[in-house]
């Protein structure tokens, strides 16, 4: 089985490396598809730094003098690429989300479709796992996990009826969540445990925090003329994504001059999001939320 199937390869690719000499950097280094695309289009003086947070990742790395894979969340950005000697770089791509591999390995908690422990972490030394979220958040946070990161809109509901659950022992497996809301409908079974799942990944992962703190240090590592691509998979995280590519800010307003205009790190590419092909999404239906953004640093 394929580690990952990169989505939106070409495209992203094509929009990052202009410059066959330049410093790239992959976020989201996963199964690697993206690095080996990137790392095709350079020179012998082009280099590629890759981040990673999953062990299971290293052995998809690249034996090339010109890549390096940083085994770290790509919040720590900044540091990590100064301590590889780069002060700057000439683009950086993200591909968010979670990666074919995590979602079809069973102990890995990720995906409705097998029975197994609730652990979904990425980094498999974090102690957050989503069994914890589950069992020892109080009522009202647990919900406001539902309603913020799953758009549950009976967050209040669902997280009552966990602790009435646990009440009578800990909530370990999958199947026991699921077993909780035995009585949603056949015809939204699918979407409603999504919802949930996705939800309890990204708190178990702080996923939207750790995504704010990379997309700033993108404003201060990417040299002017570099080139931003991100691919999203989520309404919370192209929100993100859309709006910092805008203006530098994530919630309101920039100060404008006397004539209306803002002092903005990025100029975004296109005014309309990317998306893939038709074909693409029949080879590869995880692709059919994706969107992809790029932006040039000013």
């Amino acid at each position: 089985m394929e580690y990952h199937n990169p989505v939106l390869l070409k495209e992203s690719v094509d929009a990052l490396v202009e410059n066959p000499s330049g410093i790239y950097v992959d976020c989201t280094f996963g199964g690697g598809g993206h690095s080996r695309e990137i790392i095709s289009r350079l020179n012998e003086e082009g280099r590629l730094i890759s981040f990673d947070q999953d062990e299971d990742a290293v052995a998809n790395k690249l034996d090339d003098s010109r890549f390096t894979l940083v085994m770290q969340n790509f919040r720590f950005l900044k540091n990590n690429l100064r301590f590889q000697g780069f002060k700057q770089v000439d683009g950086i791509l993200a591909d968010l989300g979670v990666s074919s591999h995590q979602f079809d390995t069973p102990e890995r908690g990720f995906s409705t479709r097998f029975d197994g422990d609730l652990d979904m972490r990425m980094n498999q030394a974090s102690k957050l796992t989503a069994a914890k979220i589950l069992n020892e958040y109080e009522e009202e946070k647990l919900a406001d996990v539902f309603y913020y990161y799953g758009d549950l809109k009976n967050s209040r509901r669902l997280a009552r009826e966990i602790l009435a659950e646990r009440a009578n022992g800990t909530i370990r497996t999958i199947e026991q969540l699921k077993g909780i809301f035995h009585y949603i409908p056949k015809n939204i079974e699918n979407k409603f445990f999504a919802q949930v799942f996705q939800a309890l990944r990204i708190e178990v992962n702080d996923e939207m925090a750790a995504l704010r703190e990379m997309l700033l240090q993108t404003a201060e590592v990417l040299k002017p003329g570099g080139k931003l691509v991100i691919i999203s998979y989520h309404s919370l995280e192209d929100r993100l994504v859309k709006r910092f590519m805008k203006n530098g800010m994530f919630e309101g307003e920039p100060e404008r001059d006397v004539f209306g205009n803002w002092d903005a790190p990025f100029k975004p590419v296109q005014s309309k999001v990317i998306v893939p092909t038709d074909q693409e999404i029949k080879e590869n239906p995880r692709a059919r939320s994706a969107k992809m953004r790029v932006a040039i640093k000013n």
